[in-house]
């Protein structure tokens, strides 16, 4: 699954527009590397994405198959 569809469907980006933005302006950084929206995630992946001065790091624990509100059945915050 694509990192904006990702982001969007396990809740932690309310918008796949704002998702698409942040990565596209190098504030997405999956395993220590800076990725683009197109960028096909893994379990096991380590995401951060940066927001002003706000850090969110997580590791994807499963893809979701459809949208759902609990977002700790596919991230663990680290």
């Amino acid at each position: 699954m694509r990192l904006d569809k990702f982001l969007k469907m396990s809740r932690v980006i309310k918008r796949r527009t704002v998702a698409n933005e942040a990565a596209d302006n190098g504030r997405v950084s999956i395993n220590g590397k800076v990725v683009k929206p197109s960028y096909e995630v893994k379990v096991g992946d380590i995401v951060e994405i940066k927001f002003g001065d706000k850090v969110s790091k997580f590791e994807i624990i499963r893809i979701p198959s459809s949208v759902n509100k609990n977002i700790d059945e596919y991230i663990k915050l680290l």
